[in-house]
């Protein structure tokens, strides 16, 4: 049976308004940088309640929704993470990776220790559930497709909102499940922290590909 249906309006403006913020829009992300030097400095009320509710309204497949953001901000549960996290990662630069992903990811100085993950005052874990929460039979399609456009939509919010991050990526991120007691249907994707850069924060000067090789125009 359909769905109902409700009126829909885009926003009108002017040419040079819609290039305007389009412009605008891309200067803002332009400025987001991973950051792996975090202040304990706590996020106000609220703000990644909104930021959370801005992820979940990306587009998903039948529009099952199928994420859970898991927030944790106990400080002995960060530990935990943490202790398994570096753990996975001391197995990964060890024997796991490649030398020829090892040297690309030298420039970043990267290493097996994530003390950040004690230090940032959140932590959010994306988590992807292969079918809903009554069983395998509520099927869920194009998961990761759309977990992943939702991750997009929650680092933008948390930029937005003055919040540094970092996309952090433990393999495998089964012991998430572990930690943080969730059900089996609920695949670790992402594990974020979240917060304020440190006072004398330092990142990598970057440099991000020009239009001509992200895009093709036919």
């Amino acid at each position: 049976m359909p769905l109902p249906t409700i009126p829909f309006d885009v926003e009108s403006m002017s040419a040079d308004e819609s290039l305007r913020r389009a412009r605008e829009f891309h200067a803002h992300l332009h400025r987001r940088r991973t950051v792996r030097e975090f202040s304990d400095r706590p996020i106000p009320d609220g703000v990644l309640e909104e930021c959370l509710l801005a992820a979940g309204t990306a587009p998903s497949g039948a529009h099952k929704q199928p994420w859970r953001f898991i927030v944790v901000r106990d400080q002995t549960v960060k530990s935990q993470i943490r202790i398994a996290a570096e753990k996975e990662e001391h197995d990964n630069y060890d024997w796991r990776m490649s030398e020829a992903w090892k040297r690309d990811l030298e420039p970043l100085g990267t290493d097996e220790h994530k003390p950040f993950l004690d230090i940032a005052p959140a932590l959010i874990v994306v988590m992807a559930l292969k079918h809903g929460d009554a069983g395998p039979e509520a099927l869920h399609y194009y998961v990761h497709e759309s977990v992943g456009i939702a991750s997009g939509m929650l680092l933008a919010a948390l930029h937005t909102a003055g919040l540094a991050t970092l996309t952090h990526t433990p393999s495998p991120m089964n012991f998430l499940q572990k930690v943080l007691g969730r059900p089996p249907h609920e695949r670790p994707i992402l594990l974020i922290p979240v917060g304020y850069p440190a006072e004398h924060c330092q990142v990598p000067d970057l440099h991000r590909k020009s239009l001509g090789e992200i895009a093709v125009w036919m």
